[in-house]
């Protein structure tokens, strides 16, 4: 009998996905002294997984609540979460919610939303035109490209924003290239705690940024990935959004719910549409419905209803805010005590940037051959990029990773800082 090849023997290996990479490599490492500052997931001060407390109340109420069943959820998701979710970033008193013309379909947490995002606009936006550009900041959350490479835009570009020399937004840079992108492009936003540079823009800069999207007709995508998280309130995290609706754009915001209610593994995430009437609305929900049951058909219910409950409800809307406010009071502390160890070590450079920055991560400023000698040397795995996770910095770790960074810097001199 002939053996016939395997269909598929031209199939080439693909190559890891660095942060998983970084992830296996620290949990192969036998070194006794070793830090994790690539996983992109709250820690607490013990570097342990924490489940927020009001998550673990709502879980208690919902086992023994017997009106819960497995049924599916309607397509576009559990209608309470949707509202709920799209309020939470719009506000209270945002004027699309009280003309109906804005609103939420569910998704597989934040990158499922930029997914079904991607989907929406290839097909129904800008159609006249060959081929609509696509613009996100350099450096960006990687997915980002290959999310809108897979859904088939084919002119995909960077705007600048990271200045490497000053370790800080360029602003002068990123409004330059926003105005030289063609007419109507798609350009994506972080709505706060950029990732990874850990900068954001001031209010003041946002207003610059959507004058000149406005100038040029863009349509924005904000990746709305850490609301709350960021600097504990929801309100301050969301008012590059809000600034928006105020003037007037249609814009899309891909939500995630994964790190500020530390869901990640519940895929919890809310696309929020604002449109210029409730018709477009009505009429992008359904294409959007039709979209989902080709992917994947309905989402989950578990996660959303949690969140739900958490924003529907007052007492545990409450205490949802006072997790929050641990989780980034404690990433703030961490950046503070780094960066006075570092000016006590009397570490070459201006480390300001360390408690300039805001969130989850921080651009270090180190080059590729200071990370490899953090990584071979010292056994602290971070980005090549030199961007680290705050949150895998405790008490415990942080006088070593210090004494490690001031060696790198003044050890290995390639591009010194």
């Amino acid at each position: 009998m002939t053996t016939v090849p395997s269909a598929f023997n031209q199939v080439e290996q693909a190559p890891p996905v660095a942060v998983f990479k970084l992830k296996d490599d620290y949990t192969a490492d036998s070194a006794e002294e070793k830090i994790n500052l690539g996983v992109g997931a709250y820690r607490d001060a013990n570097g342990q997984p924490w489940v927020l407390p009001v998550v673990r109340s709502i879980e208690a109420q919902m086992i023994n609540d017997p009106a819960l069943n497995h049924e599916y959820l309607p397509i576009s998701g559990l209608p309470a979460f949707c509202q709920a979710a799209t309020k939470l970033c719009l506000g209270s008193d945002s004027k699309a919610i009280t003309e109906n013309r804005a609103g939420g379909v569910q998704a597989l947490s934040g990158t499922g939303a930029l997914r079904l995002a991607a989907e929406f606009l290839k097909r129904f936006y800008n159609t006249h035109v060959e081929s609509t550009v696509v613009s996100y900041p350099d450096p960006t959350w990687a997915n980002h490209d290959a999310i809108f490479r897979y859904a088939g835009f084919t002119d995909r570009r960077k705007y600048r924003y990271w200045d490497a020399k000053n370790r800080c937004l360029d602003l002068a840079g990123l409004k330059e290239d926003l105005l030289q992108l063609p007419e109507v492009s798609i350009v994506i936003l972080h709505a706060c705690a950029h990732n990874p540079t850990g900068v954001d823009p001031t209010q003041e800069q946002w207003k610059e940024i959507a004058d000149v999207c406005k100038q040029k007709n863009h349509f924005p995508v904000f990746d709305s990935a850490y609301q709350g998280f960021a600097t504990g309130d929801p309100d301050v995290d969301a008012w590059s959004i809000r600034h928006f609706e105020k003037c007037g754009f249609e814009f899309f915001v891909c939500q995630s719910f994964s790190k500020n209610f530390g869901l990640y593994n519940e895929r919890v995430g809310n696309l929020a549409m604002v449109m210029k009437d409730p018709d477009s609305l009505t009429r992008s929900r359904s294409q959007l419905e039709l979209i989902i049951r080709g992917m994947y058909s309905n989402p989950p219910n578990h996660g959303a209803r949690v969140v739900a409950t958490a924003l529907c409800n007052p007492s545990s809307l409450g205490e949802w805010h006072d997790n929050i406010r641990t989780m980034s009071a404690r990433i703030k502390q961490m950046r503070k005590s780094l960066h006075e160890k570092l000016k006590i070590l009397g570490t070459p450079g201006n480390w300001d940037h360390i408690v300039n920055q805001i969130g989850m991560f921080s651009y270090t400023g180190l080059n590729q051959a200071q990370c490899e000698f953090m990584v071979k040397q010292k056994h602290i795995y971070l980005m090549k990029s030199g961007r680290i996770s705050m949150c895998g910095l405790t008490e415990g770790n942080i006088d070593y990773f210090a004494q490690s960074l001031h060696e790198a810097v003044t050890k290995i001199n390639e591009n010194k800082l």
